[in-house]
């Protein structure tokens, strides 16, 4: 059987719902292969992980992952990281069936500098090592981000390994290039890497911890690539009671992943987004989250389709406060406090490259949106040929001063938008509808 931890609602014809597997005690027994069917055990596998005691004992990614990989090796169950400050020289990888939990705001994960040098030969998309013009501080175990243009038709390549053997300015990667790196191109190494990161992995509990991403002493690791947390193909994780600050990049992403939840973390001060539901990443739920002080709050991305966000607080951040686009189809957005965003409250992109890459069928309800943008800031810009998008019960309010301020602009191409029971409040004119010009 399964049971919805969740909550779902029509949209599109759909149900939003996120599904995993229900724990039980009677009836079931553990059968090799089934992990349908699962059985509550009074008592499982925990390894801890402190700086001066614990079953592991130090203060890296290394002790951290060494205890992440005896537990999965076994089956999986958890692993407590205890007091202190943990700073990380890789990312964690974290395969299925962990529970990766800490003391809350008394763990904190960090990150070294970053530092970035140039490389000094050309690597070929089948070698599996590259030389540095300089080793700098660059060890033996570290990750790193390799960022180059593709020599054929110039466009960015990023590709994220790890440093697993040395001679001099020559590095082994854990694995190969699988592209070219050509030194006419300008390709560079850096010590860039998510705090926590997982990749076709599924059933992951991650909690109770703060991850600082070191803002100030790093360069910028794009969100598609990177973030506190990362996630590449995953499902059914749950990341809860999080802090993810000071990241120089986003504070949350995950890309192509389903049934992720994410609630009651604090996501704030990164240079990107707060939360970032990747490109066709299904049935995410985001609840009660506080967003603020990041670029976009919450940004959804391409194709996130049957999705929930709801009972967030979306507090200063410094572009949009939430941002639709591209494809993303079906969610819901209820119940959320958007306040002081520096451009739109809400943004629903404008995308006409595709004969229909608009946020279609989209619900926005009962939310509180507050003083959007400057003194030409709109609460709420519906742009391009967004279509059957529901608007009910939102409180729009500005208090500064209406300005040229407005509380909803809806674009000319804009075609079925529904409008009911909302609250518009200190604007002189609180609806621009280009449709009607």
């Amino acid at each position: 059987m399964l049971a919805c931890l969740g909550v779902g609602f029509l949209a599109g014809g759909r149900r939003i719902e996120a599904m995993f597997p229900q724990d039980r005690t009677e009836g079931n027994r553990a059968v090799d292969g089934d992990d349908r069917e699962r059985v509550v055990w009074a008592d499982k596998l925990t390894v801890t992980v402190g700086k001066e005691k614990g079953d592991v004992v130090g203060q890296d990614d290394k002790a951290i992952q060494a205890a992440v990989d005896y537990v999965a090796r076994l089956g999986g169950g958890t692993v407590k990281v205890g007091v202190g400050v943990f700073r990380l020289r890789n990312a964690i990888h974290l395969p299925s069936g962990i529970h990766l939990r800490g003391c809350g705001e008394e763990t904190v994960l960090t990150k070294i500098p970053s530092q970035k040098v140039a490389l000094a030969a050309d690597s070929d998309w089948y070698d599996q090592e590259i030389t540095l013009e300089d080793a700098a501080d660059f060890r033996v175990g570290d990750g790193v981000t390799l960022v180059g243009s593709n020599p054929h038709h110039g466009g960015a390549q990023v590709i994220k390994r790890t440093l697993v053997a040395r001679a001099g300015k020559r590095f082994k990667l854990n694995k190969g290039l699988r592209k070219n790196l050509w030194v006419s191109e300008k390709p560079t190494c850096a010590s860039l890497f998510p705090l926590l990161t997982s990749e076709n992995c599924s059933d992951v509990v991650i909690e109770d911890l703060c991850l600082d991403g070191n803002r100030a002493n790093s360069a910028n690791l794009n969100g598609n690539y990177g973030g506190n947390i990362f996630l590449q193909d995953c499902k059914r994780f749950q990341i809860r009671n999080v802090e993810s600050r000071n990241y120089n990049g986003d504070g949350i992403s995950f890309q192509i992943c389903h049934d992720i939840h994410v609630e009651k973390c604090h996501v704030h001060g990164n240079q990107g987004n707060g939360l970032h539901p990747g490109s066709g990443s299904q049935r995410p739920i985001m609840r009660g989250n506080l967003l603020e002080n990041n670029n976009i709050g919450l940004f959804w991305c391409w194709g996130v389709k049957h999705g929930l966000a709801e009972q967030n607080r979306m507090h200063g951040n410094r572009s949009q406060g939430m941002s639709i686009g591209h494809s993303d189809t079906d969610n819901l957005m209820r119940d959320n406090d958007i306040a002081r965003s520096g451009k739109e409250g809400v943004l629903f992109r404008d995308d006409s490259r595709g004969q229909d890459f608009w946020a279609n069928r989209n619900v926005l309800e009962n939310n509180r949106i507050i003083d959007s943008g400057e003194e030409d800031g709109i609460a709420i810009d519906i742009r391009g040929n967004t279509k059957d998008t529901l608007l009910a019960g939102n409180t729009i309010r500005e208090t500064r001063g209406s300005a040229k301020r407005r509380g909803i602009r809806i674009a000319a191409a804009v075609e079925r938008l529904k409008l009911l029971d909302n609250a518009i409040e200190g604007f002189d004119v609180p609806i621009v509808d280009e449709r009607n010009a």
